[in-house]
C-alpha cells in the first residue's frame, strides 16, 4: 500500500511538473520613454513550443512574433523597430492596434443619424487607420498580465468624444493571449456612450522567412478563401463592386505565389494599388467564431501563418509603399515587398457604402472582433 502511494505521489509530482513546464508565461518590462517622458512598457508572452510575442503599450503593438522553422531555428517574423524612439520619429504601421476605423474613409467624411462628420485627413483627402493621431500613436494602459495555459496581456484606451472627428466617447480593450500551440488570439472590445463607427484590427507586416530576409516575401504562397474582392479607384477607395476573382491575378482561393503577378501592369487594379492593396470578401462572411481568412507559407523555412477572424473581410497589402527609406530591426532596410499585411476588418469606407453592411456601435450594443495569428511549420 505504501509502495502504491509512493508511486502515486511521484506520478502526481511529475504531472504537476509537466503542467508547469507546459504553461505559457507573461513577463512585463520597460521599453523606454517617449520624448515627453511617458513610459512605454513591453509584455513578452512565451509558449512552450518556441513561439513568443512581444506587445508594446505604445499603440498596443505586436512588436515581435518569434516562431521556429522546420529545423527549429527561431526568428522574428514581423517588421518593426528595436527601440521606441524609432516608432515615434519614423512612424509606420508595424503591428499596431488600428482604430477608430481601420483602412480608408473617403474624404474623411461620413454621415450618422443625419449628421455629417469630418475626420482628420492623413491619406491625401482620405482618413486612413483612424486619422492623424490614431490608436496606433497612443500609449495604452496595462490592465492585467497573466501566466497560465494561455498567457495574456490586456490593455485599455479611452478615446474621447470628438477624437479625430469621431462622435462618442469610446472605451477600448485589447487582449493578446498566447497558448502553447502557437496561436496568438487578439480580442478587440469597445463600448461607446453615443452612436459612432468602429473598425479595429492589427496591422503587422510579416516575413515568414524571418524579418529582414534577403529575399523578402515575394516567394511566399498565399491562400485567401474569398471568391470576390472590392476593386478600388485611384484614391484606393472601393468602387462598391464586389468583383469575382476567378480568372484574375486576385484569385488566391487555391494558393498563389505573391510575386507571380504583383507587377502585372495589364491589370488596372494592380496599377492602382502599386501591387496588392485590396480588401477580399471572405466567403464565410461575419461569423461568431474565428474562421480562416488567409494562409501564408514561406516554402524555404516551412513557417506557416494562418490568420483567422470573425469579420467579413481581410485587406491584403503586399508592402508596395516600402521604399528603402525606413531602417528597421537589426539595421535592416525595408524595401518594396519585404513585408505582407493581412488585416481582418470590415470593408473600407463601409460608413459611406451601406451595401457593405454597418460599422455602427451605440450604447448597449458594444463592438467585438476576435482574430488569431496561428503559426506552425509545413513539413
Amino acid at each position: 500500500m505504501k509502495k502504491a502511494l509512493l508511486v502515486g505521489s511521484t506520478a502526481m509530482a511529475m504531472l504537476i511538473g509537466a503542467q508547469a513546464a507546459g504553461a505559457a508565461t507573461a513577463k512585463r518590462s520597460s521599453f523606454g520613454k517617449l520624448p515627453d517622458g511617458t513610459a512605454v512598457e513591453m509584455v513578452t508572452l512565451t509558449g512552450s513550443n518556441g513561439v513568443s510575442a512581444r506587445i508594446m503599450t505604445l499603440g498596443a503593438t505586436l512588436q515581435a512574433l518569434n516562431a521556429p522553422d522546420r529545423n527549429g531555428k527561431v526568428a522574428d517574423v514581423t517588421l518593426g523597430y528595436d527601440d521606441v524612439a524609432s516608432y515615434v520619429t519614423a512612424p509606420n504601421y508595424w503591428g499596431q492596434t488600428i482604430g477608430r476605423y481601420a483602412n480608408r474613409i473617403a474624404g474623411g467624411k461620413f454621415t450618422l443619424d443625419g449628421k455629417a462628420y469630418q475626420l482628420t485627413q492623413n491619406d491625401k483627402a482620405n482618413s486612413l487607420h483612424g486619422g492623424t493621431v490614431g490608436f496606433d500613436k497612443r500609449v495604452w494602459r496595462i490592465v492585467s498580465v497573466k501566466d497560465g495555459p494561455t498567457a495574456s496581456v490586456t490593455m485599455a484606451l479611452n478615446s474621447p468624444n470628438g477624437d479625430q472627428g469621431y462622435p462618442g466617447a469610446l472605451d477600448v480593450i485589447v487582449t493578446y493571449a498566447l497558448d502553447d500551440k502557437g496561436a496568438l488570439t487578439i480580442d478587440f472590445d469597445a463600448k461607446s456612450d453615443a452612436p459612432t463607427i468602429v473598425n479595429l484590427t492589427n496591422h503587422v507586416l510579416f516575413d515568414m522567412g524571418g524579418e529582414g530576409s534577403t529575399v523578402g516575401t515575394m516567394n511566399h504562397k498565399l491562400t485567401i478563401p474569398a471568391s470576390r474582392y472590392t476593386p478600388v479607384n485611384d484614391a484606393l477607395i472601393p468602387t462598391g463592386e464586389r468583383r469575382a476573382v476567378a480568372g484574375t491575378v486576385f484569385d488566391f482561393t487555391r494558393g498563389r505565389i505573391v510575386g507571380q503577378d504583383v507587377r502585372d501592369g495589364r491589370d488596372a487594379q494592380i496599377v492602382a494599388g502599386r501591387g496588392y492593396d485590396h480588401n477580399f470578401v471572405l466567403d464565410a462572411g461575419i461569423t461568431k467564431e474565428p474562421k480562416l481568412a488567409a494562409r501564408l507559407e514561406d516554402p524555404a523555412s516551412g513557417r506557416v501563418l494562418e490568420v483567422l477572424t470573425t469579420e467579413p473581410g481581410v485587406q491584403f497589402y503586399s508592402g508596395n509603399f516600402l521604399d528603402g527609406t525606413l531602417i528597421g530591426k537589426k539595421g535592416h532596410v525595408y524595401r518594396m515587398g519585404d513585408g505582407i499585411a493581412l488585416e481582418p476588418q470590415k470593408f473600407p469606407d463601409t460608413p459611406n457604402q451601406p451595401a457593405f453592411g454597418s460599422a455602427r456601435v451605440e450604447p448597449g450594443k458594444p463592438y467585438h472582433h476576435r482574430m488569431v495569428y496561428r503559426v506552425s511549420v509545413a513539413r
